[in-house]
């Protein structure tokens, strides 16, 4: 079943953006679920947004009575959705309002991190994995699995604005674990993903599978991530390791005021992990296989690509 309209929920980030944006080009009509409405949506213009009659409402995934609302409102009946970590139920009662509105088809983003079975991950695992398997395991119990999909990204490559400031103020700038491996999965391309599931639906997973495992085109180092940044600026950058933990800690912290203190210690410990290629990255054929699979054929973008891509954000 192919769905005509369609709500992005957190449509001002990275991939909502992106996603919604893929959805239109699609030809489905599209609302802008934020938190704040009156926020700009990026690559997309106020004329933009004119022309291309997407509309707009207020909604917070943590809060299930604006969600519902949201839905009434717009009789829309797919919808896009990620892992909001303030929810106390793991988004349960989130989505049973979802449900209860009429909601039919959800895409979620989760994690690469959730592997075999969501409800084998317990309290006991590492933050990331738990929070984003507990959301599909609340899925699967209120929608079923014929219902949605779970889109499981690897290392997000706008992790790398993190090490602006660094980059800004040295050739030589202090980054935790350069020699770890990570796929650097595009933004843009988990939005075209997500936006084609979106509107294509059920229909879109031909070999019945709820999970799609997506990743950047080929493991890269760190250090080498951080080089061909600095290509793109016209300077020679090489990351300098930090060693100490604690100084990693802080680097962590500083760029994620808001993050809990146990997310961000797990977050320097898998950058210590990765200097070693991680299991997860097992399957990684398949998930680059898998962007231009469900994405609309397009290959994804490489490091070097996305920091051209992006390079102003860097200036």
């Amino acid at each position: 079943m192919a769905y005509d309209k369609v709500i992005v929920f957190g449509a001002t980030g990275d991939v909502g953006s992106k996603a919604a944006l893929t959805a239109r080009q699609l030809g489905a009509e599209v609302v802008l679920a934020l938190r704040d409405p009156s926020k700009a949506v990026p690559g997309l213009s106020a004329a933009q947004e004119q022309a291309g009659g997407f509309e707009r409402v207020q909604a917070d995934l943590t809060q299930p009575e604006t969600l519902r609302a949201a839905v009434e409102q717009t009789g829309a009946r797919a919808v896009f959705i990620y892992v909001a970590l303030a929810s106390p139920d793991h988004q349960r009662s989130s989505l049973e309002a979802l449900k209860a509105a009429g909601v039919d088809w959800v895409v979620l983003l989760s994690s690469l991190s959730v592997q075999g079975d969501p409800r084998a991950i317990g309290a006991d695992a590492a933050f990331i994995p738990f929070a984003h398997a507990s959301v599909e395991v609340a899925l699967q119990d209120v929608f079923g699995r014929d219902h949605y999909a779970a889109v499981r990204p690897g290392w997000f490559a706008t992790n790398l604005y993190n090490y602006k400031p660094a980059i800004a103020a040295s050739d030589a700038p202090p980054i935790i674990s350069p020699l770890g491996l990570w796929d650097f999965i595009a933004a843009e391309d988990m939005g075209r993903v997500a936006g084609h599931l979106l509107v294509q639906g059920r229909a879109a997973l031909t070999e019945g599978k709820n999970e799609i495992f997506i990743a950047g085109p080929q493991l890269t180092t760190l250090g080498e991530a951080i080089t061909a940044i600095g290509k793109v600026l016209g300077r020679n950058i090489k990351a300098q390791n930090i060693e100490d933990d604690e100084d990693a800690f802080k680097v962590v912290s500083d760029a994620h005021p808001h993050m809990p203190e146990p997310l961000s210690r797990q977050l320097v410990a898998e950058y210590r992990k990765a200097e070693k290629r991680s299991p997860l990255y097992d399957m990684l054929d398949e998930a680059i296989a898998n962007v231009p699979k469900y994405g609309g054929g397009q290959p994804g973008m490489t490091v070097q690509q996305w920091a051209e891509a992006h390079a102003v954000n860097f200036k």
